[in-house]
């Protein structure tokens, strides 16, 4: 059985396109084209089901055409509108190219360790509703919200699910 912890939200289905089965998927991350995985996870009812890949194209920088194996039609590919899509933390995670690029929900689950203060906590969540994207990080007694940016990240774990920072003096306080 797939858990959430196992994956990261790469985007969205939005709607088919054409009577073969294909569909609009709206990402913002591009992993599922640089990293070699046969499938793509969505939530249906509240199941991670994973869903091969039968072929995409791209339709612009943040839209795919997908087409899955087995959906083949107009109304089979209606059923997936609307549902999150999520990418196999294993097949990122084995990955070795160091030119791969993060998403901010990727991030979610990772223990964040800033060079002065130690364990901060877990990031539970990301906050995308304002200009500035933030870490929702907690732990036991405070919950932070943390800038996600490239300037306080020092190093990235992603195989031991751990964040490294460098943080602006004040920022927690």
């Amino acid at each position: 059985m797939i858990k959430e912890s196992d994956v990261f939200k790469i985007g969205k289905l939005i709607k088919p396109h054409s009577i073969k089965g294909e569909i609009a998927f709206a990402f913002d991350n591009d992993v599922f084209d640089r990293v070699d995985c046969p499938y793509l996870i969505c939530c249906v009812d509240g199941i991670f089901v994973p869903f091969f890949i039968k072929e995409y194209r791209f339709k612009g920088k943040e839209t795919a055409l997908i087409t899955f194996t087995d959906i083949d039609t107009e109304d089979k590919a209606q059923k997936f509108s609307g549902l999150d899509v999520y990418f196999p933390r294993s097949y990122f995670e084995e990955e070795t190219n160091d030119d791969l690029q993060y998403s901010w929900q990727f991030f979610i689950g990772f223990t964040v360790i800033d060079e002065k203060s130690g364990i901060l906590g877990t990031i539970e969540n990301i906050d995308e509703a304002t200009i500035n994207t933030l870490f929702i990080i907690k732990n036991e007694d405070r919950e932070y919200l943390i800038p996600a940016t490239e300037e306080f990240i020092k190093s990235i774990d992603a195989k031991n699910k751990i964040l490294y920072t460098k943080l602006i003096e004040g920022l927690i306080d």
